[in-house]
């Protein structure tokens, strides 16, 4: 079974543009992810981007990088045109990897395609422990609740996913890394956005609303998404320290 890994990428994010092209340690973060990803060796690594710019740097750093459509709602749609434009009949599984996690575990997403692959899932995705309490407010901070758990299914799948809970038990990190079956995504992006995609924001809730099932795999770290500047200055002083 073959697995591509789609990595989609925009310069035009509401809370830090431009952030695909941040440097750390002289690298740009999405070099820093595509580096990653290639590392797990899982599959070929194609970066998706809107941007001219995106798919030049990628490139002057040896990565893959193809150039979408700027009029995508989402980033699944991206992945889903980057697949299309690829032509690959002999993909089984896609790995969307977000553009905006360069310590993701390379480890994790190892252990995500395994275990898509071992339980022929339709969609898996990542969650992570919740370490700080604090976490459990922010709305910022997705949360996954699975229907069992890790210790009675290391892959149960996915009761819901919010922002806000009061109710703690099997309640995890979400991590937003997916993994489709080639079939399931193009069914996926069919769907019209869904009614609680729209007002929670949260573009997995499409694929539950329309009785599709994700499964989740219990992630070593939560890695450090780089949403705003304080983020990107707090994950360059780890790295750079490193």
């Amino acid at each position: 079974m073959k697995t591509l890994v789609i990595i989609p990428s925009r310069m035009s994010a509401s809370r830090l543009p431009g952030k695909p092209l941040l440097k750390i340690n002289g690298i740009s973060i999405i070099s820093h992810v595509f580096k990653r990803a290639e590392s797990a060796n899982i599959g070929e690594v194609v970066v998706a981007a809107e941007d001219q710019e995106i798919i030049d740097d990628v490139k002057s750093n040896g990565g893959n990088a193809i150039l979408t459509s700027k009029n995508h709602k989402t980033g699944t749609d991206r992945i889903h045109e980057a697949l299309t434009v690829l032509a690959r009949k002999d993909i089984d599984f896609i790995m969307n990897v977000q553009g905006d996690e360069p310590e993701i575990d390379i480890n994790d997403i190892k252990n995500l395609d395994n275990k898509m692959k071992i339980n022929n899932s339709k969609i898996g995705t990542l969650a992570a422990k919740i370490s700080n309490s604090k976490m459990y407010d922010n709305e910022n901070v997705v949360k996954v609740r699975i229907r069992e758990p890790f210790d009675l299914n290391p892959f149960p799948c996915a009761a819901t996913f919010t922002r806000m809970t009061k109710d703690k038990k099997n309640i995890f990190h979400h991590i937003g890394i997916y993994c489709y079956e080639a079939e399931t995504l193009k069914k996926f992006i069919s769907f019209n956005q869904s009614k609680k995609e729209l007002t929670y924001k949260l573009e997995q809730l499409r694929a539950l609303d329309n009785n599709i099932e994700i499964n989740v795999a219990l992630a070593n770290t939560s890695p450090i998404g780089v949403d705003t500047k304080e983020d990107y200055l707090a994950i360059k002083k780890i790295m750079e320290y490193k």
